[in-house]
């Protein structure tokens, strides 16, 4: 799923001349890499952040 996402930011981005092509590249990279961290910190926080809403929802 994230290859599919990666690959619609750069055909989003892709250069529409030569003079943009290394800056659209570069924003490309930039986006795919945000969405990298994004889906780390999910997946490795997901399950103590969950814990922490349940916990509270119990305790009220």
């Amino acid at each position: 799923m994230l290859e599919k996402f990666i690959a619609f930011q750069l055909f989003m981005l892709a250069p529409r001349d030569e003079e943009d092509g290394a800056t659209a590249v570069e924003y490309g990279l930039l986006v795919a890499l945000i969405a990298a961290v994004i889906i780390t910190v999910v997946v490795l926080l997901g399950k103590q952040i969950n814990t922490a809403f349940s916990s509270i929802t119990n305790q009220l």
